[in-house]
């Protein structure tokens, strides 16, 4: 389904991605975990062309591209293909939860306003938010205003969905819901890669789980595998400082 090879990307002399390989297939829920300035967020955003990258190769189902050379034409039906679920909402505040859903439908892929308006309420209704149609982000919870960025995404029908540590910017009490909503949708067959910080959901929910650091995928395998039986000693020093508890010797 999406096949990277040799991402790189810097940001002046910060090399932040360093040849960076990465496989996703149908159904994957793919986790990605490391400290702050690994690369996390500039990899999900250089596979949806918020950054292009300096150097790279992709395969993004039947669309091959070089990442150096892209077009706009290819970046354009390569994005028909995803979606992405954001830090910080990115909605709009002059806009109701169901226009915030409905815009990219009707813009983006040219759909009408009553089909656009079905899948809206369709997707709002699977996160929870039947009775938030006509509510502004203002009147929301912090929760509530991820929940609606994640029915943004899932009337999408995308192939894959990009989550950015979609709880970071939750109070402790709103993380449960989110990731309530993300595991519903994951074992209904979504294809998700996500970066966060929630071991838990890591644990429960992915299939697999990446651990990067320094621009690079320092290791990667089964939850079981990452958590339980680490193989690089970095891996296992970032996991003890997480979670004290772990068993394994350092």
């Amino acid at each position: 389904m999406l096949k990277i090879k040799n991402i790189h990307k810097a940001f002046g002399k910060n090399e932040v991605l360093r040849g960076v390989d990465l496989k996703i297939d149908k159904g994957d829920v793919v986790v990605i975990l490391g400290p702050s300035g690994s690369g996390k967020t500039t990899l999900l955003n250089c596979i949806n062309f918020l950054e292009k990258p300096d150097e790279g190769h992709a395969t993004f189902g039947d669309i091959d591209v070089d990442l150096k050379t892209v077009s706009k034409k290819q970046i354009h039906e390569i994005r028909q293909k995803l979606a992405f679920v954001f830090q910080n909402y990115n909605l709009f505040n002059n806009k109701t939860a169901l226009e915030n859903v409905t815009l990219g439908l009707i813009i983006g892929r040219k759909i009408s306003k009553i089909e656009a308006d079905k899948i809206g309420k369709k997707a709002l209704d699977k996160v929870g938010l039947s009775d938030k149609y006509d509510f502004y982000p203002s009147q929301l919870s912090g929760g509530q205003q991820q929940r609606v960025g994640i029915a943004r995404a899932v009337a999408l029908s995308p192939d894959i969905i990009l989550f950015d540590e979609p709880t970071s910017a939750l109070d402790p009490e709103l993380i449960g819901e989110v990731l309530t909503i993300m595991k519903k949708i994951a074992k209904e067959g979504t294809t998700m890669v996500v970066v966060t910080h929630e071991m838990s959901f890591a644990q429960d929910v992915a299939n697999r789980v990446i651990f990067m650091d320094g621009g690079v995928i320092v290791e990667e395998g089964t939850p079981n595998e990452i958590f339980a039986n680490p193989k690089q000693e970095r891996t296992k020093q970032f996991l003890k400082r997480i979670l004290p508890d772990l068993t394994y010797q350092i």
